[in-house]
């Protein structure tokens, strides 16, 4: 009998605009012991992920509304998201949309039509490596090199207070409505923070927080 300790209690968020790939993929993920939640498209996605964080997204590419793209952009801008794997669904099957799509920040590529096994093995092999980086990452030191920045970096009390509040894991909407501004001058502070610290974005940002201690 095949293990499934990886499957435990894990939840899946599956996202496509077709009602029937929808039922027959949930049913078949459903059958294997996972628990699925649905969207439709990215939108509806988002609004799924501000109350819920899945172990893993599966998520069709071309959709009204939001796009995958579009929504793993997101996904991987959020500190509370950047770690879910993703695995984009796809009729797409040239080189140059895989590469697209991986690029965006997906972890896995399939296209579309699939066989089911195939598509629990990529989900099995995705949450294994998830996990894997979440135990090393726990073991302290050695989940990398501290984060680098020039040493004359000097924030402004704003930043300082929207930097605590990205450590926090905080989305720029939340922090906006914390601090009784925009969520545009937010995107703003988290801009001029990654240009002076020279990081690449958000997630990188709030582990230099905490490691400075300054979370």
């Amino acid at each position: 009998m095949k293990d499934n300790g990886v499957r435990d209690n894990k939840r899946l968020l599956l996202i496509d605009d077709d009602p029937n790939l929808i039922l027959l993929v949930k049913d078949y993920l459903e059958f294997r012991g996972y628990e699925v939640i649905t969207a439709e498209n990215g939108r509806e996605a988002l609004e799924v992920l501000d109350q819920d964080v899945p172990d893993l997204i599966i998520c069709d590419v071309m959709m009204p509304e939001m796009d995958g793209y579009a929504l793993v952009e997101h996904v991987r801008q959020d500190p509370r998201t950047s770690w879910i794997p993703v695995l984009f669904l796809s009729a797409k099957g040239q080189s140059q949309d895989k590469v697209k799509g991986l690029n965006q920040g997906a972890d896995v590529y399939m296209v579309k039509p699939f066989e089911p096994e195939e598509l629990v093995a990529q989900v099995e092999s995705s949450l294994k490596q998830a996990n894997r980086l979440i135990h090393h990452s726990g073991t302290g030191t050695e989940a990398g090199p501290k984060i680098q920045v020039p040493f004359d970096v000097e924030l402004t009390p704003t930043e300082l207070k929207v930097v605590q509040f990205v450590a926090r894991g905080m989305a720029n909407r939340e922090i906006a409505e914390q601090m009784n501004v925009s969520q545009r001058t937010i995107e703003s502070h988290v801009s001029n923070m990654l240009g002076k610290t020279g990081l690449h974005n958000r997630t990188e940002l709030a582990r230099w927080a905490i490691e400075a201690s300054m979370a």
